[in-house]
């Protein structure tokens, strides 16, 4: 299943012994209970997933200069699933995804695992073992205390985070059921939100809302204190109500969160149920270098100009995949 799934080819990836509980890249059958996701919430059919496929092949065909590798219908659905089998938003997100790496180039440009160790060296970043009780990812940010805004800076927290969402596309079962983000800001500091700008708030909500083939169905803020309101100011005039709405704000109150979030998934910090012990952000780092190949297929990239009234430039991407690959 894994190949199906990788541009690169690649067939298994290691795992990580936690506490009894293997830590992997999950790219299994999706579960009869995601099935059922799918079905209600993506529009899922066999009909109509084999005709959207199909469109979407041609429309993208019709795009001159964007280079796809259109005969891997897995990474297709990674597009089509978000937009719920529409080709025409499908091929809209194809285009806001790389036309997004092209605005921030400074960013992507050999964004791997290898060059990005600092990140997970200070785990400020990870990923839960378990899914919540809607089979989604966790994904958790440690914006307070526990980052050393002097040794990790947000652009590189940034770029962890966009590892761990990349990865999280290859997963079926994520695709369908998507990701939760926690931000955990507890002992945020005054010198800690000056690292904040516009320009930084702009990035992560245009990635977000517009830019990402991935379903992020809620982001819950706790442990806040007062001056995290100085940092969301800065965040608000971009979103929009659809992510405004997913946004939910907790301090403390753990009762709160767990209206949203079962205590089974959560570790007892945040007032659940969950015996094992969060993974460092290196645990998942030993699994990530061997996606290398993965990420760099993803951003083989190249901009040619096209002529257009505002002399605009569109990203062209060019994978070079060979035919085995792509079976």
């Amino acid at each position: 299943m894994a190949s199906k799934m990788m541009l690169c080819g690649a067939k298994d990836f290691p795992t990580v012994k936690l506490d009894g509980f293997t830590l992997r890249l999950e790219t299994d059958e999706v579960s009869s209970e995601a099935k059922e996701i799918a079905r209600k919430e993506l529009r899922e059919t066999p009909e109509i997933v084999e005709a959207s496929i199909k469109e979407l092949k041609a429309l993208l065909k019709e795009e001159e200069g964007l280079y796809c590798p259109l005969e891997n219908d897995a990474w297709l659905v990674r597009f089509l699933r978000p937009t719920k089998y529409y080709p025409e938003s499908a091929l809209t997100l194809v285009k806001n995804y790389y036309s997004f790496k092209a605005k921030h180039k400074d960013i992507y440009d050999g964004l791997v695992p290898s060059r990005e160790k600092n990140v997970f060296a200070h785990d400020v970043i990870s990923v839960f073992p378990r899914r919540d009780q809607l089979g989604r990812r966790i994904l958790t940010l440690y914006l307070g205390k526990k980052w050393k805004h002097n040794k990790v800076s947000l652009d590189e927290i940034y770029k962890g985070a966009v590892l761990f969402m990349e990865a999280a596309m290859i997963e079926p079962e994520t695709q369908i059921c998507g990701a939760t983000v926690i931000f955990d800001m507890d002992g945020l500091s005054l010198a800690q939100t000056m690292q904040f700008t516009p320009p930084f708030a702009k990035r992560i909500v245009d990635w977000l809302q517009d830019s990402v083939p991935l379903r992020v169905k809620a982001i819950h803020i706790i442990n806040q204190p007062y001056i995290f309101n100085m940092v969301f100011a800065l965040f608000k005039p971009f979103l929009r109500e659809k992510l405004r709405s997913r946004i939910h704000f907790h301090g403390t109150d753990r009762k709160s969160l767990h209206k949203f979030m079962d205590p089974s998934c959560l570790p007892k910090e945040y007032g659940g149920t969950l015996e094992i012990s969060l993974p460092h952000a290196n645990n998942w780092y030993s699994i990530m270098e061997h996606l290398e190949k993965e990420y760099e297929s993803k951003y083989l990239t190249s901009i040619n100009s096209i002529d257009s009234i505002n002399s605009l430039f569109w990203l062209l991407v060019d994978f070079q995949i060979s035919g085995n690959e792509l079976n």
